[in-house]
């Protein structure tokens, strides 16, 4: 378990490097809309391309973040039911949740997207849209965002076998966010004046 439990924490920095240096592009996204909006307002000046960089930069965070937001553990799930459960059968929930949705959906997106990009690249394909970007470089961060969060799931499949196997402490110790909400015993009474 030792070795893989090295491959995890070199796929966990990687990870954390890649989704913490990501989160530029949002401002980079938010200074390129505001240029243009000044441009386009001051000079009368608009290029689609302005535009479609905006999408870019946003998708590529949006995309080269999911397996970041996986690694923190803020992925989405029911919080309400999952909340109920034992530790040990949270670590199964999250496991088969691993091992029969993500990956599968994840390896399937892989599979589609390479041709996808591929071809893409090789015919040059430009926007529709007069004066736009080429578009390889769009599908090739969604085809990167799905490897890393691939990788991703490698690494948090292998951390909840060796938590469950007794081989690391967790990590990420859940605490129900929807916690009962307790009464006093003897509530004092109200006074009225």
């Amino acid at each position: 378990m030792t070795p893989l439990l090295g491959l995890s924490r070199l796929i966990d920095a990687t990870t954390e490097f890649i989704g913490k240096s990501v989160t530029w592009l949002i401002l980079v996204a938010v200074l390129v809309s505001a240029g243009n909006a000044i441009v386009r307002k001051a000079f009368n000046l608009s290029s689609n391309a302005w535009l479609e960089a905006q999408w870019y930069l946003f998708g590529a965070a949006f995309m080269l973040a999911a397996a970041y937001t996986l690694k923190q553990n803020e992925h989405i799930r029911i919080d309400v039911v999952y909340g109920n459960f034992s530790r040990r059968v949270q670590h199964w929930i999250d496991l088969l949740g691993h091992l029969l949705f993500l990956m599968p959906f994840v390896l399937v997106m892989i599979v589609y997207l390479i041709p996808y990009v591929r071809m893409s690249y090789v015919s040059a394909e430009m926007s529709s849209s007069a004066g736009g970007l080429i578009l390889w470089p769009a599908k090739a961060i969604l085809l990167a965002g799905f490897v890393l969060l691939a990788f991703q799931g490698v690494s948090e499949i292998i951390k909840k076998i060796a938590i469950m196997r007794g081989d690391m402490d967790d990590p990420a110790p859940y605490v129900p966010t929807h916690a009962p909400l307790e009464i006093p015993a003897n509530p004092a009474p109200e006074v009225r004046p």
